[in-house]
């Protein structure tokens, strides 16, 4: 049987925002006016957490899903894999 994935639910207002980026409230204003994916309906604002990761895997310039950690995310495999990919772009020492 296929589990169906539940929609994520909308972050709604400015501080569910920021803390989903892990930024202060202002630093998502700011990307909000720079073009990050924000739906505001008179006075508030709400993101898809999923477009916010698009966008920021965009705004980032890489081909890699930008990763953004929550409580129960795995961190020492995230700094495994960042370092494995940070050692394949690093050029090769020549020998002397």
């Amino acid at each position: 049987m296929l589990k169906r994935k539940e929609p994520e639910e909308a972050l709604q207002g400015w501080p569910a925002i920021a803390k989903f980026l892990s930024q202060p409230v202002s630093t998502a204003q700011r990307w909000a006016s720079e073009g990050m994916p924000v739906t505001r309906t008179g006075r508030y604002v709400a993101a898809s957490p999923a477009e916010l990761e698009r966008w920021l895997t965009r705004e980032a310039g890489t081909k890699e899903t930008v990763h953004i950690s929550s409580p129960n995310t795995d961190l020492r495999a995230d700094l495994k894999r960042g370092l494995s990919h940070a050692r394949k772009l690093r050029p090769k020492k020549s020998p002397s």
